[in-house]
């Protein structure tokens, strides 16, 4: 199972691990982010107090102070990979305007392995997930200090549009979106969740409406959604006692509308159930909020990853006939949207909400499509699925046709109807009485030969 961990803020969280300090870039909005008082004391209660103290503080000379520079977070990333080469591989999927490569870094037992490996325990993570890791996804932008990117582009208002006409021609896309979009078509995520900066809040689809409304706007599988950013608010330190957002999740268009974000393009194209993490309501936190930000947040992420892993229906699809694996595809009745099993071991995960009853549809062109209902509960159901082939009636059609014979159905009709025999069967018939009276007539002739001389 892959499961994805994107946005620059993210940073923040992994140079921690790194015993150092990190960056942000981007966030859904803007508009609503407030300072709060910073102090010089690494006091833990005395930072925990002030957290989220809003009272403005004077203007920052440099909101990235302490923070590490690009160089410096992808050498962090490439010794932690030299580090820990047994359970991690760092990679790259593509680079930024100015050339920077967005890095990723895979912790597992089989890092750049594919496996079909559904089963999860608190303390195997490693060993039963596919985590990556994107550290920055607006390293340019961190340079610069701002939201945009290098051409001052807000990355995530650059994906296509399911509701608008936007963002389609490939060409005017950034490189930054691009590779996005490339690497979730080349890997089979599961999940995902973007962390973001400026709230504190669990945000889940759509994160837009056809009318542009300010609305509740749900996604087909919006119960699902709710469930996963209910995980992540629970088990954080303080985010579903929020005063403004009710249990510490919101449905994005419910919030503020945007369009051409990355979340709702995820589910849409890529099957990958994201969700948007405002974990800060200070878009640049002092570097000495950075640990109490971690702790606040780290059971979240854990928790987060285990409720994806332990939830839903998961399994293999096989075909009857050799037993290959098939990328067939898996719907859940009343829930219109539907993913793909992997190609290479047909294995699927279908996220979902526990304690209902659901019916799962699994279908594949060549194949019979098969359903089965089932109970889910509190943990994840397993279940296979061994499809058989279609038979094809044009190649039947194609064979018969072959035969030069004058016969038409009406006659077979007959033939079966007075004799109870078939084509085939009365060939052999006759087959076996001209060689029995071949045999015959050669044993005549050998008979009678000495007689002639």
């Amino acid at each position: 199972m892959e499961i994805l961990f994107s946005s620059s803020f993210y940073t923040l969280f992994l140079a921690f691990f790194f015993f150092s300090l990190a960056s942000t870039a981007i966030a859904r909005g803007g508009e609503q982010a407030s300072s709060f008082s910073g102090s010089t004391d690494h006091d833990h209660d005395f930072l925990r107090r002030r957290f989220f103290d809003q009272t403005k503080s004077p203007p920052r000379v440099d909101l990235a102070r302490g923070y590490m520079t690009n160089f410096e977070l992808e050498k962090a990333v490439k010794q932690f990979g030299r580090r820990c080469s047994n359970i991690s591989r760092i990679y790259s999927i593509g680079k930024s305007v100015k050339g920077i490569p967005l890095w990723v870094m895979e912790i597992s037992d089989k890092p750049g392995q594919q496996e079909a490996e559904p089963a999860f325990k608190a303390t195997l993570i490693i060993r039963d997930v596919h985590l990556h890791i994107l550290p920055t996804m607006n390293p340019d932008g961190f340079s610069l200090r701002r939201r945009g990117n290098a051409n001052n582009i807000d990355l995530n208002r650059d994906f296509p549009d399911q509701f608008f006409p936007m963002n389609n021609d490939l060409n005017s896309r950034q490189p930054e979106t691009k590779a996005i979009m490339n690497w979730l078509k080349e890997r089979h995520f599961t999940a995902s969740a973007s962390l973001h900066g400026g709230a504190l809040v669990a945000n889940y689809p759509w994160d837009g409406s056809d009318d542009k409304r300010r609305q509740y706007y749900a996604c087909p599988d919006d119960k699902t959604f709710q469930y996963m950013a209910s995980i992540y608010s629970h088990s954080h330190y303080n985010m579903s006692l929020s005063k403004e957002f009710l249990g510490g999740i919101t449905n994005g268009a419910f919030w503020y509308p945007i369009y051409g974000g990355m979340q709702d393009w995820n589910y849409i194209h890529a099957g990958c159930f994201e969700l948007t993490l405002e974990i800060s309501d200070n878009k640049w936190p002092m570097e000495n909020e950075i640990p109490i930000l971690w702790e606040y947040n780290r059971m979240s992420m854990l928790n987060l990853v285990a409720s994806i892993v332990k939830t839903g229906v998961h399994g293999r699809i096989l075909s009857s006939k050799g037993g290959q694996p098939l990328p067939a595809s898996i719907a859940i009745k009343g829930i219109n949207s539907t993913i793909e099993a992997g190609g290479l071991f047909g294995d699927y995960h279908r996220i979902l909400a526990p304690g209902e009853s659901y019916e799962v549809m699994v279908s594949m062109p060549g194949y019979k499509s098969k359903t089965t209902r089932i109970l889910l509960e509190e943990e994840a159901m397993s279940v296979d699925f061994i499809l058989d082939p279609v038979e094809n009636p044009q190649l039947r059609k194609q064979v018969g046709s072959a035969c030069d014979c004058s016969c038409d159905d009406k006659t077979n009709f007959e033939l079966v109807k007075y004799f109870g025999v078939t084509y085939l069967e009365i060939s052999l018939v006759v087959a076996f009485i001209l060689a029995f009276l071949c045999f015959l007539l050669k044993r005549k002739m050998s008979y009678n030969l000495p007689k002639h001389r």
